[in-house]
């Protein structure tokens, strides 16, 4: 029997059984859950997770790679009976990081906060930033190639990766932790694995490329009438300020109003509420370079111009904190005000006020008292944009109508219904619906070639 196989190999500390762990395991960050596995197996290194995989292999059982449980696509989670969670959170070894060389290497089941810690004072840092670093795993990151709030100024998840180490779906391990920037030695298998969500292997380790930290940094947070002027707004900073622009997350105020409602120690800093909102952040490894007055000297000249209408730049680390909370909090805010319909979506980004307003326009006509929340990342167009209608739940024809009535806008605009949380569980079908046969008929092949026992986190991704 595979449990007692698997609790022999592994442990006490290794192999979780009981109900209350299989809940908490099953179970994803808004509460949804499918099938309960037969148990949870926590490995404390490699030659572990290839011993166990290896054994799941030969019996026929399926493998449910799992990090922090931070997605939103529940693509971490079993969706077949007879399942086992394969838990990462024990490979949590960081190496001694060598700032000279811009890299680190770490395993799978390092908390991204816990590696933001590791990295200060050291002079470089690691710029993955999101809302969930406190809770997110390294090899989940991976696995979904994770944005956040910096892809626009670093890239994604993908583009910070050197080297990786992976168990595949028949237990052998391919070694790949090589830290170099420049290896053309054949096909970049490592990319294979970013937002692969462990249908082709189980990452276990990384090698992560590092950047100089900054040593200046400073944030603002500017009201503007519309989306078109946040988005002028986001435009002309990019072009004034160029590579000193690291942060430029928008929001409307609605979705901001549900966070200030029902998480009491958010405050408004401004004296009034306008339509939208663009928070900046200007970073630098100059030390001596005053980012606090080409912020304002911007600000500005787009208040003469009329684009943004009010302004606060923070004058200490805690206003800066605390308005990056504002920005962070907006899902949780979401989620305590009802049920709602989510879309994680992308367009080019100077159509990001355009498919904001158009798709707007007609869920209203769809549905007159609908609820829009628009928020994201300007600078690489990666909206969430989320609908609620009180009294209703996600499942309800109405919300269902109004998504399919945003992916149809999306095909349109030459945008995407995934931008950063991946397909999980939830999207094959969408992407089925909405991207070439050809190629989803690739994406099948190349996991048919790794897994063709369909025994990796079957259900996610391809189908």
């Amino acid at each position: 029997m595979i449990a007692q196989d698997l609790q022999n190999l592994l442990g006490p500390k290794g192999w979780l059984s009981d109900l209350p762990d299989l809940i908490a395991h099953s179970t994803d960050w808004v509460g949804r859950s499918d099938k309960r596995p037969i148990g949870i197996a926590r490995p404390a290194n490699t030659e572990e997770v290839s011993a166990t995989v290896a054994a799941c292999h030969k019996a026929g059982v399926a493998i449910v790679p799992q990090g922090g449980r931070t997605g939103l696509v529940m693509g971490s989670f079993p969706h077949r009976d007879g399942s086992i969670i394969l838990s990462l959170s024990r490979l949590d070894r960081i190496d001694p990081v060598d700032p000279g060389n811009f890299c680190v290497a770490l395993g799978a089941g390092v908390i991204l906060e816990t590696l933001h810690r590791k990295l200060e004072g050291s002079g470089v840092m690691f710029p993955l930033r999101l809302g969930s670093a406190g809770s997110a795993q390294i090899g989940g990151l991976i696995a979904t190639n994770a944005g956040g709030n910096l892809a626009f100024r670093y890239g994604m998840m993908m583009d910070q990766i050197l080297g990786l180490e992976v168990v595949l779906p028949d237990g052998r391990v391919w070694n790949g932790m090589r830290s170099l920037i420049k290896d053309n030695a054949g096909f970049h298998l490592r990319r294979l694995f970013c937002g692969s969500e462990g249908r082709l292997g189980i990452v276990t380790r990384a090698v992560l490329r590092l950047h100089t930290a900054p040593r200046a940094r400073t944030t603002g947070f500017f009201a503007c009438r519309s989306m078109q002027d946040v988005l002028r707004f986001g435009a002309n900073f990019r072009l004034r300020l160029g590579e000193v622009v690291t942060g430029l997350e928008f929001m409307n105020d609605t979705v901001l109003d549900m966070a200030l409602r029902n998480i009491p120690e958010l405050s408004f800093p401004l004296d009034k509420r306008a339509g939208a909102y663009l928070l900046v952040e200007l970073s630098s490894a100059l030390a001596d370079l005053d980012l606090s007055a080409l912020l304002e000297d911007a600000f500005a000249a787009e208040f003469e111009k009329g684009t943004v209408t009010a302004g606060v730049i923070a004058q200490n680390e805690a206003q800066r904190l605390d308005l990056w909370r504002l920005r962070e909090e907006l899902p949780e805010g979401q989620k305590r005000n009802g049920p709602q319909a989510k879309h994680d979506i992308s367009v080019p980004v100077s159509r990001v006020a355009d498919f904001i307003e158009r798709a707007g326009t007609q869920a209203r006509s769809m549905q007159p008292d609908v609820q829009l929340c628009a928020f994201g990342h300007l600078g690489d167009g990666n909206i969430h944009y989320n609908y609620s209608i009180p009294g209703k739940d996600a499942s309800d024809p109405v919300l269902t109508a109004l998504s399919d009535a945003v992916y149809e806008k999306l095909d349109e605009m030459g945008g995407s219904f995934a931008a950063e949380h991946g397909l999980g569980f939830r999207k094959p079908p969408i992407a089925d619906k909405w991207r070439a046969a050809t190629e989803r008929d690739l994406m099948r092949a190349l996991h048919a070639c790794f897994d063709p026992h369909d025994l990796m986190n079957p259900g996610v991704s391809v189908r």
